[in-house]
């Protein structure tokens, strides 16, 4: 593992992709020892409170965990996919509102990954993966709900949909798709949609994926996808109206 001390970045953070690398290559093993701090601080001729930080930020990103007592020190994590969705989510999150990614892209995106899941939720959503989408679906018809509860019992159901394709690479794929590409486009829409629009819709790839209907739920998703972009429209066309 090295670092290039010439170069403009963080040493701290060169040194955790030094070690992120290595951990990747499977030069470092899961549950395998690191150094101690002062034979990386060494390694890498930095100091200690440099390599303290490394650490730190691997931490962060669940990578290593650390353990105190005689036989302590920093170990390399074995991270799961529900470890690493929190990741995946803020990374799109990031992604969508720094590089400016357009309604229709993202919409476009987040709907063809969800139908991928269709035909595999058709076949496996359990009985409590399609409770929990009955009960989101009663959530989202009680008066009084907030735009922004509503938001994330959308978010919910959808999640539910995803989860029942029994897919944990699918399901970490999609987290940025439905948890940080959805609640951006409500941001957009909720002003011009109807919620028994949707409701209605949720209701039919409910009862679609009860009847493991893989069809009528890609169906319906082309649906909900047709009547997000005209919202979307919708509320462009309000804005580009004259004052």
């Amino acid at each position: 593992m090295k670092i290039d001390p010439r170069k403009p970045a963080d040493l701290s953070a060169q040194i955790a992709q030094a070690i992120r690398d290595a951990i990747i290559s499977g030069q470092l093993i899961v549950d395998e020892r690191l150094p101690s701090e002062a034979e990386l601080s060494d390694q890498f001729q930095v100091s200690r409170p440099t390599v303290r930080e490394a650490l730190k930020r691997l931490a962060a990103q669940s990578l290593i965990r650390t353990q105190r007592g005689a036989s302590g020190g920093a170990f390399v994590n074995r991270i799961s996919f529900e470890d690493a969705y929190s990741q995946q989510i803020t990374t799109s999150t990031l992604l969508l509102s720094m590089n400016a990614v357009s309604f229709d892209t993202a919409c476009e995106a987040r709907f063809a990954l969800e139908r991928a899941c269709a035909p595999l939720s058709a076949q496996r959503r359990t009985s409590d993966q399609l409770a929990t989408m009955r009960a989101e679906i009663f959530r989202q018809a009680q008066p009084g709900l907030s735009d922004e509860a509503f938001c994330a019992s959308d978010v919910a159901f959808h999640r539910a949909l995803v989860d029942g394709a029994d897919n944990p690479v699918l399901s970490y794929q999609l987290a940025g798709a439905v948890e940080a590409m959805q609640p951006l486009m409500n941001m957009i829409t909720f002003t011009a949609r109807s919620r028994e629009e949707i409701i209605a819709l949720h209701n039919q790839i409910a009862d679609a994926l009860e009847q493991r209907d893989a069809a009528k739920v890609d169906a319906t998703l082309v649906e909900l996808e047709a009547y997000t972009r005209k919202l979307a429209e919708d509320v462009a066309q309000q804005f580009r109206k004259p004052a």
